[in-house]
């Protein structure tokens, strides 16, 4: 039921034939990319028959500055209308500029993506920079735990299969506020207000009842978030206790 929220897209499959030269030795090999639409129609999202980064990782790029650690990525910005490039564990999803037609840009991504995914070339080149806002820390209580564990095993695969993906910002206690920041597909998706409210919302609220609102929060509103306020630091963070109350249901 949550991914029928999610996505209505239809899958389109192209497949590329690529002749690559390795020293002395040349071959012959098949690299199937299938392209598939998501909910936004600036992104498409692409899956080659390999794999780009491990179980569960993701890496966005929102310019070609960003993108220094990743010779691909640098490559793809240089198409004109390119505007975010976000890697996932199997699927490299591209955003483009509004105005710009796929027909215009999407044979260059095509020829880019099998240069590079054949060649050998690193996709990073600063591996340990990937970070999983996921990873459950011995500092977190057990509602933003739960939160987490919920996001992951429930919501992000959902996301990731449309092309994007969702980052843990923060819980605030005191409203009840879960801070999510949407990355890929989803960053500028016109349906995604409708996928935090019907989908993301309702599924946090359902199994934890401290979950009262979600909201997605950009770039820059993370950025000052994330500034200390010793007002901020001075507060003690604790969850509503839950006595007797039963468990929320097992996911």
């Amino acid at each position: 039921m949550f991914r029928n929220n999610l996505t209505s897209s239809l899958v389109r499959t192209a497949r590329s034939r690529v002749g690559t030269t390795t020293g002395s030795l040349s071959f012959l090999r098949n690299l199937f990319i299938q392209t598939l639409e998501t909910p936004n129609e600036q992104a498409l999202k692409f899956v080659p028959s390999m794999k780009i980064l491990g179980e569960n990782e993701t890496r966005e790029f929102l310019s070609g500055r960003e993108a220094a650690c990743s010779p691909l990525a640098v490559k793809l910005f240089s198409i004109d209308g390119v505007k975010s490039i976000m890697y996932g564990s199997d699927f490299i999803t591209v955003q483009k500029s509004k105005g710009i037609d796929w027909t215009l840009i999407k044979p260059e991504i095509f020829s880019i993506l099998t240069e590079y995914l054949t060649n050998g070339t690193p996709i990073l080149l600063e591996e340990e920079q990937i970070t999983n806002d996921m990873m459950i820390s011995e500092d977190d209580d057990e509602v933003v735990g739960m939160i987490k564990e919920l996001i992951f095993t429930r919501i992000r695969p959902a996301i990731m299969d449309d092309g994007g993906d969702i980052e843990f910002v923060k819980f605030i206690p005191d409203n009840g506020k879960v801070l999510l920041k949407l990355k890929g597909a989803c960053r500028s998706c016109e349906s995604s207000s409708v996928t935090l409210r019907n989908g993301i919302e309702s599924m946090l609220k359902y199994y934890i009842e401290e979950v009262q609102t979600v909201e997605a929060i950009d770039e820059e509103v993370v950025e000052e978030e994330e500034k200390p306020e010793p007002e901020f630091e001075a507060a003690a963070i604790t969850p509503r206790a839950r006595g007797n109350e039963p468990a929320p249901p097992s996911l």
